[in-house]
């Protein structure tokens, strides 16, 4: 990656592995990232896991798991950036959400639950910054063909590529904007759904 990205530009690179359930590390790398950068303009929050939904339902390990990973580990980030971002008075903190927090669906509650509930904590986040000048960003991308997806459902013409993808979360980064859906038609295709009555909507496979 580090390579890949000095082919493409960058002046510095660095990196840091680490385990992002393990919040209690947390505190470090946000330190060590502003300590590098001597503060960050901007932060992107871009990792998650995508579960069966079958094995959840059926193994309490998981399903912490999977709201460990996508829920709790992206919030303790967030806090972590926000105290460092609120002393320096500027940046964008910018977070992968996703449609499936828009309505709990049969195929993906627990994965969409999650992401509800990061949705909710982001809007509370942003609220909380706004007087210290820090945007952020809630990026809701649909079907976006990677090996997680790839592993799990089927691809169809809704799914878009990594590269496109990522232009998109991008372009949010800077833009005004604080939720944005990727592609654009999400946001049309979740209002039609959220429209759905819950009596006809609970009968739908989805």
């Amino acid at each position: 990656m580090s390579d890949d990205l000095r082919i493409r530009g960058a002046e510095s690179v660095e990196t840091f592995a680490a385990d992002l359930t393990d919040d209690p590390s947390h505190p470090l790398i946000i330190s060590r990232a502003f300590a590098v950068w001597d503060g960050l303009d901007a932060a992107l929050i871009a990792h998650g896991t995508l579960p069966d939904q079958l094995l959840v339902e059926i193994d309490p390990d998981l399903l912490r798991s999977s709201i460990e990973t996508n829920y709790f580990s992206a919030a303790s980030l967030l806090l972590q950036l926000a105290k460092k971002s609120e002393e320096q008075r500027f940046g964008v903190l910018a977070v992968i959400g996703s449609v499936a927090g828009d309505r709990g669906r049969r195929s993906n509650y627990v994965y969409g639950s999650a992401k509800a509930a990061l949705a909710t904590f982001v809007a509370g986040l942003r609220s909380r910054l706004a007087l210290a000048k820090v945007q952020v960003v809630l990026i809701k991308p649909g079907w976006v063909s990677t090996p997680m997806t790839q592993q799990h459902l089927p691809q169809n013409f809704l799914f878009v590529s990594a590269e496109r993808a990522g232009r998109e979360v991008y372009k949010a980064m800077i833009s005004p904007r604080a939720i944005v859906y990727c592609p654009w038609y999400w946001r049309w295709i979740m209002g039609f759904i959220r429209f759905i009555p819950e009596s006809i909507f609970a009968k739908l496979s989805l």
